[in-house]
């Protein structure tokens, strides 16, 4: 029987691979993709309202107990309170337009008592990879206009710590309330604020993030035809094998043994056979 040969070891272990491989570019790979293209769809609504929105008061955008999210992360909010430089802390290995940088974060007490966290921008770093010096944060009340953002997380969960690189000042990994909240032994309400240009005690100005869609639709696209292409290609051999002369195709010369054809030989075969019959000049 000619369908016999998909029983054998080697083909079906061919047949677990490739279709183990096509399951997983249409349910994993492909859907991945997909999912951070819509993602970036969200981000950059949420971006695009920002642009035109007028700033709201904090406790109108994020009332006492909420958490910024997608729905609300970079819309603009009006702040007034007072800045606590002695709580600062610088944020480490960021990166600004290519080049490496440290992100000043500063508490701020609100009129109504609430301490939030402000990003006041970016210094560059000297010529020893130390934070160059800034400008302290502005006394008394100031009035700012802040973008919500989302905090960072640290999978290792370090805390602040202290190094020669900052002239002794705190620094983190990352960019995260909770982090300067243990530092400076104060409450924070979740998420930050980052700084636009012309506001009381803004340093560098973090550039906003592009609005292009991305490649994530193209690489799903991708690992679909990428999958298809793989069981397309399942399906070549296996016709291949049913006609004559396959791969499989076992010797009927006396005393030779059953051997199988390589891929090598089959392309030779079928350009040997193209050459012969191959149209005429």
């Amino acid at each position: 029987m000619r369908l016999r040969f998909l029983l054998r070891p080697g083909w079906l272990a061919l047949t677990v691979v490739v279709f183990a491989f096509a399951v997983c570019c249409f349910t994993l790979l492909s859907p991945w993709q997909f999912g951070r293209n819509t993602e970036r769809e969200q981000q950059n609504s949420s971006l695009e309202t920002s642009f035109t929105a007028a700033p709201v008061p904090l406790s109108q955008l994020l009332p006492p107990g909420s958490v910024p999210d997608q729905h609300t992360e970079w819309h603009l909010v009006s702040i007034t309170g007072r800045y606590l430089p002695d709580k600062e802390v610088v944020a480490r290995l960021r990166t600004v337009q290519g080049e490496g940088a440290f992100e000043v974060l500063t508490p701020l007490r609100t009129t109504d008592g609430t301490v939030v966290l402000i990003d006041r921008g970016f210094v560059k770093l000297d010529s020893k990879s130390g934070v160059l010096p800034f400008a302290t944060a502005p006394g008394g009340t100031v009035q700012l206009t802040a973008r919500v953002r989302s905090d960072e997380t640290d999978p290792k969960n370090r805390d602040a710590f202290a190094d020669a690189s900052t002239g002794g000042r705190l620094q983190s990994y990352v960019v995260d309330s909770r982090v300067v909240a243990r530092a400076g032994r104060i409450d924070i309400r979740p998420g930050y604020f980052q700084l636009d240009t012309d506001q009381p005690g803004v340093l560098g100005a973090l550039p906003l993030p592009q609005t292009d869609s991305g490649p994530f639709f193209s690489y799903a696209l991708q690992w679909i035809a990428f999958g298809a292409m793989a069981v397309l290609g399942w399906l070549y051999f296996t016709v291949r094998e049913l006609k004559p002369g396959g791969a499989l195709t076992e010797s009927k010369q006396p005393g030779e043994r059953t051997r199988r054809k390589s891929v090598s030989e089959i392309l030779a075969e079928d350009e040997a056979e193209y050459a012969e019959s191959g149209p005429s000049k």
